[in-house]
């Protein structure tokens, strides 16, 4: 069998390189990955409340990742009609979705040796911000 055959049963027979391709590109951004992990921690979250978990992202960067993250459909800006201004963020459902595939990605790191050191703000046993 070829590298490029798969059995008609296989993952890869059915997997879209293409959608891979694009999904990995929503995630593509220095930040991304940690905002989507504190969502998905713990939701929803003030802008500020990200910034505490995510100390070395400068606000500019933040609000570009955010801002990225909602045009694509995983993020939800939600504006409180209050005085002050109150906004939150939360995962979408599709945002929600991607916990399956990052605990994958995850897994797959650690039985392949693929383990890097944790980010700074990061409790490496839990993986909740410190």
């Amino acid at each position: 069998m070829s590298p490029d055959s798969h059995p008609a049963d296989s993952p890869a027979s059915v997997c879209s390189i293409s959608r891979v391709e694009h999904a990995l590109g929503i995630l593509r951004g220095r930040w991304k990955l940690l905002i989507i992990h504190h969502l998905l921690v713990r939701r929803p979250r003030r802008f500020s409340d990200l910034e505490r978990a995510i100390p070395e992202v400068t606000q500019k960067m933040l609000i570009q990742q955010l801002r990225a993250l909602e045009s694509d459909g995983v993020v939800r800006r939600i504006v409180y009609d209050e005085v002050p201004p109150h906004v939150e963020y939360e995962l979408t459902p599709a945002g929600a979705g991607l916990a399956t595939a990052l605990y994958a990605l995850h897994d797959w790191a650690e039985l392949s040796g693929n383990t890097a050191p944790s980010r700074a703000g990061e409790d490496p046993a839990s993986g909740e911000a410190g």
